[in-house]
């Protein structure tokens, strides 16, 4: 017999050395996957979207309570708001009444917070507000007219968007006529008589308007529930023939 062959046992020994390191090298392949993954995802979550969800029915029939959508954070730094535009914002001063933070089981905040690192949670979302863009820095956005129309810059605005109660015809219960200064937004919720907008929040810090910086991103899709899965309409032809201004 040739010395220099493996004996059976050190065949067998060798072959489990073998089959270990293949086991050891596919779970490293795996957990480095599973990091480069979440790294993606954090990088995606911060710098290009991010999911949220929508506390409230403010924005009905566009959104409704607890939709979950996503939000394009090229908005406003790379790409322009435009009038119409479903924007997600922080709070400009004092529009939201402080809540004081729900109790929640650990195993579930867990993962919440880990889902919130990906972009997949958003635990934040009640200290963020979702409306329409309806005037930009140099708009005189008032209403309403005598047909009940909103008008920007004179020109009325047709808002097949907005949700009124039966029988209602006038786009605003209250009439107000603003000029929106540089760097801010005036925004309405598409549920017009049930939402605490730019209207309603005229004499707290900031005036009702919404400075860019506050801005979030821009609202681009429904993701759940399934059967309510769409891309966000800004509704351009409702706002084409607004003059612009020379802000």
């Amino acid at each position: 017999m040739d010395d220099t062959q493996p004996t059976r046992v050190e065949s067998v020994a060798l072959e489990k050395r073998g089959r270990g390191k293949s086991v050891t090298i596919f779970l490293r392949d795996v957990l480095i996957i599973f990091l480069a993954a979440i790294l993606i995802s954090f990088l995606i979550k911060t710098f290009l979207i991010r999911s949220f969800y929508i506390p409230s029915e403010s924005m009905m029939d566009t959104l409704h309570k607890n939709d979950r959508i996503i939000v394009n954070q090229l908005t406003p730094d790379l790409m322009p708001i435009e009038r119409g535009d479903v924007v997600v914002f922080k709070d400009p001063g004092q529009w939201l009444t402080p809540r004081a933070p729900e109790p929640q089981n650990p195993v579930v905040a867990a993962f919440d917070w880990f889902f919130s690192i990906v972009g997949l949670s958003a635990p934040d979302s009640n200290d963020h507000l979702i409306k329409r863009v309806i005037g930009l820095p140099g708009d005189v956005v008032a209403c309403c007219n005598e047909f009940g129309q909103l008008t920007i810059n004179g020109t009325p605005i047709d808002e097949p968007y907005v949700l009124l109660p039966p029988g209602v015809t006038r786009v605003s219960a209250d009439d107000f006529e603003i000029t929106v200064p540089e760097d801010s937004l005036w925004v309405l919720g598409d549920n017009r008589y049930a939402s605490a907008d730019s209207r309603y929040n005229t004499n707290k810090p900031g005036n009702g308007f919404v400075p860019y910086e506050n801005v979030v991103g821009r609202a681009i899709l429904i993701t759940w529930p399934i059967d309510r899965w769409t891309w966000l309409d800004n509704y351009e032809f409702s706002f084409r023939g607004v003059e612009q201004t020379t802000e």
